[in-house]
């Protein structure tokens, strides 16, 4: 009786697991609006028959705010910006470490996976590797503001009335950096921080009779550029880009201070269950072939070998009309963002759209 029982004990467990395997795996990603795009994970799942792709658009605020509610939970693979992680781990412990043996990292760009490495290893464990780069600096309309060249420049009065520029972090850093100052230094000291955020606000709030409009999205500022209403801007490298195939006066232009580079990463959520297919994956858009359809979705640079030649044609050029080898050399990359920085830059964000309207 004992020796059957076991038996179909252990028939029944055999026909479960067999079964368990003929179901398809679900990879669950949690990533930017253009960072899946269906070609792909189409032709994903096609390769690896057994993995279901499913697909949840985020930002980097709503990715810890997710991971955090569930403790790691819901997601397999998750995209986080470089500088978004590392606090975010100490906090709230919503990471697991990579098995960097199951990536093929020598295809990566040494410089930003060092980088990557360097700023989400926590004792000894590497918790990201990067996936696509790009900067944030200014764009101009090159037949009406050939000299534009710095953050400051937006608010230089030639341009009254013509320039634009979104109310969010990156403003900050880049008149901080234009004012002589360096933020990231800053992190490790935050009275000082907070005086550096102090005179940053005085300035962008003298600087509102230079600005048509604040821009919220990608699609109101190409409006505002393409319509002439404004002539110059801080923008995203990418939604430049896409303008320069429309007019090719239209160009970015990487702030002498440095255009500020941000890197968005893979990383394994803690309670994640398909961390095979999340490697797959990982694996799948580093291939030549894959980083072509990537780039020309997102429009941003794959953080491999020889990225901008894989760029699309309409793409590369935008690139190549943009940086110099010293340009690139110049990037100043974010810095991990302590804790208590997010709230201090979201007080002074207030204040100044408190003063100007935007």
């Amino acid at each position: 009786m004992h020796l059957k029982t076991t038996l179909t004990g252990l028939l029944a467990a055999t026909m479960l697991a067999g079964a368990g395997s003929a179901q398809a795996e679900t990879l669950r990603l949690l990533t930017w609006g253009s960072y899946a795009p269906d070609e792909l994970v189409q032709k994903f799942e096609e390769e690896y028959p057994d993995i279901d792709v499913e697909v949840t658009f985020s930002n980097n605020e709503e990715m810890i705010a997710k991971l955090r509610a569930t403790g790691g939970a819901g997601f397999d693979l998750a995209q986080p910006s470089h500088d978004r992680i590392y606090a975010a781990q100490l906090e709230y412990d919503i990471y697991k470490p990579l098995d960097l043996s199951k990536i093929d990292t020598s295809a990566m760009e040494a410089k930003l996976l060092d980088g990557v490495k360097a700023n989400t290893t926590i004792e000894g464990e590497v918790y990201a590797v990067p996936h696509q780069w790009g900067t944030s600096g200014l764009m101009a309309d090159k037949t009406k503001a050939p000299d534009l060249s710095s953050w400051a420049d937006l608010c230089d009065p030639a341009y009254k009335g013509k320039t634009s520029m979104r109310l969010k972090r990156t403003i900050l850093l880049g008149t901080a950096f234009s004012m002589g100052e360096d933020p990231f230094a800053a992190y490790a000291d935050l009275e000082k921080y907070q005086g550096i955020l102090d005179k940053v606000a005085d300035k962008l709030i003298e600087c509102k009779d230079n600005i048509k409009a604040y821009w919220k999205g990608g699609d109101d500022l190409s409006a505002m550029m393409l319509s002439g209403e404004i002539v110059a801007s801080e923008t995203w490298d990418s939604t430049a880009y896409k303008l320069y195939d429309q007019n090719q006066n239209i160009v970015f232009v990487p702030p002498k201070e440095g255009a500020l580079a941000w890197i968005d990463t893979f990383a394994l959520p803690r309670k994640g269950k398909a961390d095979d297919a999340a490697y797959k994956w990982i694996n799948f858009v580093l291939r030549p072939e894959n980083v072509t359809i990537m780039s020309g979705s997102t429009g941003a640079i794959a953080a491999v070998k020889g990225g901008t030649d894989l760029l699309p044609e309409d793409k590369k050029a935008a690139v190549n009309a943009a940086f110099t080898a010293a340009d690139i050399d110049n990037l100043k990359f974010f810095a991990n963002i302590p804790p208590g920085v997010e709230d201090m830059e979201g007080k002074t964000l207030e204040k100044i759209k408190a003063a100007t309207g935007g």
